[in-house]
């Protein structure tokens, strides 16, 4: 693979919608199959997700992954280590330091890698983990109380509130925009799963006719930029 997320974000504007539809489309499938087999990556991120000049997508770097597979019968769900994540992918609940936690951790990385490909450069960068969850907070509408979560009021005032309409460029499509405040809530419960993402009307088009980036150049009449990246 010629390079990685991170590097193509870094660089600008390389990538056209068509490109970055076709980027979730990959993670979501991938994410989909690991979770079939009910294990979680839990540090996903733009560096391991690697591209090739075809901007085919390969999910790397599964040393943090861990088994949901639960240990004993009664055992609602498995403890797991507290370090997961980097920060800036970290959800909620890892935040805020639960230690038994769901398949929604990816679902939140991969929101957050949507709102990074949306903006061009990460959504949010916090710089420890309290200024991350201000962060969060600043976006996406507070737990309620039915999420059995307890917020101190300082994460709650400390700062004005924004949409992500405000925060991404006017140009975003709206679908991207839908999709994306369906996977960055607040409750895990309550994220789209990989197998629902994947029939939402952002990408829901690709998994139904199983396209290859052929078929989208000629369908979009667009042009693949990535011999920049082979050349560089």
């Amino acid at each position: 693979m010629e390079t990685d997320l991170h590097a193509v974000i870094k660089k600008g504007n390389l990538l056209k919608d068509i490109h970055k539809c076709y980027i979730l489309y990959q993670l979501l499938k991938a994410t989909k199959f690991i979770h079939s087999g009910n294990v979680i990556h839990r540090d996903q991120k733009p560096s391991n997700i690697l591209l090739d000049a075809d901007c085919f997508v390969k999910l790397c770097d599964f040393g943090l992954a861990r088994s949901l597979c639960q240990r004993d019968e009664g055992q609602s769900s498995p403890a797991l280590t507290e370090y997961v994540a980097t920060r800036w992918y970290r959800a909620p609940e890892i935040l805020l330091s639960s230690r038994s936690y769901t398949k929604g951790v990816d679902m939140w990385s991969i929101g957050c890698i949507l709102g990074e490909l949306l903006l061009g450069k990460p959504l949010f960068p916090g710089t420890s983990t309290i200024n991350q969850i201000e962060q969060i907070l600043r976006v996406i509408p507070a737990p309620s109380s039915e999420d059995g979560v307890s917020l101190s009021n300082c994460f709650l005032t400390c700062r004005q509130r924004v949409t992500f309409e405000e925060i991404l460029p006017s140009s975003t499509p709206l679908p991207a925009l839908d999709l994306l405040k369906k996977l960055l809530v607040f409750n895990p419960d309550k994220r789209l799963t990989a197998e629902e993402a994947l029939q939402h009307p952002y990408v829901k088009s690709l998994f139904a006719l199983e396209v290859t980036l052929d078929d989208l150049t000629t369908l979009a009449g667009v042009l693949v930029p990535y011999t920049v990246l082979s050349s560089s």
